[in-house]
């Protein structure tokens, strides 16, 4: 099987990048279309675009993240593929309102991250991969539950089309790729990969993923609201331009509310780690 990294921007899946070299390193880029978001690099832009064949204003993550993987190419020295889907915007959109996605439905994830590889994969080598998975040695739980959902060849599965049924689509789940966890095996912890990227020629946002992630707690997205008020600022009139049922992205308060409240709170970078900041990997 051919090997793949699936790269989130992150050190945990840099690490594997740098230390686990593969047949390719894959990232898909979270795209919005808030031109108040618009990367400030123009040439960059450009650049970006050229890689993904699509157009590029601005990112739902961190702008870090696009010199974050221009860096890991230079530094692992071997060439990282682009993919990207549909913009958020496009995702969310029904009609003249919008739908949005939330922990019970992580469409995002899936139009946004899974979908764009497994159609480069499609495309590219149609042949089950090893995907490596930048699952660390304390994450026995969430291989586990990865592994749990494979099918009786041992792959993970996306449903697409395969066909057409008269004038119907026909669909079917292929299985496409095998996880593997190369941390895990190795016994690699977060404090190691912290320390390899000390001295390293590779910048890193503050937290990847997308800056509103509904998996992030409220005050970590207080504090992302601080950081990147335009872009947190897309969420919150993603929740009030919303016309469905699921009219915002957390249970029970809007990111409106959430950028008003702790006031009286300072908030310390170090006083969130990884697993407050939602997964969005593969």
């Amino acid at each position: 099987m051919k090997t793949v990294n699936s790269l989130s921007g992150g050190k945990t899946s840099s690490y594997i990048a740098a230390n686990y070299p593969a047949d390719y390193d894959v990232f898909a880029l979270v795209r919005i279309e808030d031109k108040r978001c618009t990367f400030p690099d123009k040439k960059l832009r450009q650049e970006v675009e050229d890689r993904i064949q699509a157009p590029f204003i601005a990112t739902a993550e961190d702008d870090t993240i696009i010199y974050t993987m221009l860096d890991l190419e230079q530094y692992i020295g071997r060439e990282i593929t682009w993919v990207t889907g549909k913009t958020f915007d496009e995702i969310i959109k029904r009609g003249d309102k919008k739908y949005l996605p939330n922990v019970t439905q992580r469409f995002c994830t899936t139009e946004m991250k899974l979908r764009p590889i497994f159609e480069w994969w499609q495309s590219e080598i149609g042949k089950p991969i090893k995907t490596r998975i930048g699952y660390r040695a304390n994450e026995h739980s969430r291989a586990k539950t990865m592994l749990s959902k494979l099918n009786d060849d041992g792959l993970s599965t996306y449903k697409a089309i395969v066909g057409k049924r008269g004038t119907r689509n026909k669909w079917a789940d292929i299985g496409w790729q095998k996880p593997v966890f190369p941390l895990i095996k190795d016994n690699i912890y977060k404090d190691q990969v912290e320390k390899y990227w000390i001295d390293k020629p590779v910048r890193f946002a503050y937290m990847n993923n997308c800056i509103g992630c509904f998996h992030r707690n409220e005050v970590l997205l207080k504090l992302m609201s601080e950081k990147h008020p335009e872009k947190y600022n897309w969420f919150i009139e993603a929740e009030q331009d919303t016309g469905y049922n699921v009219r915002t992205f957390k249970n029970g308060v809007t990111y409106s509310q959430i950028r008003d409240s702790f006031k009286q709170t300072e908030l310390f970078d170090d006083d969130f780690n990884e697993c407050d900041s939602g997964y969005c990997g593969i």
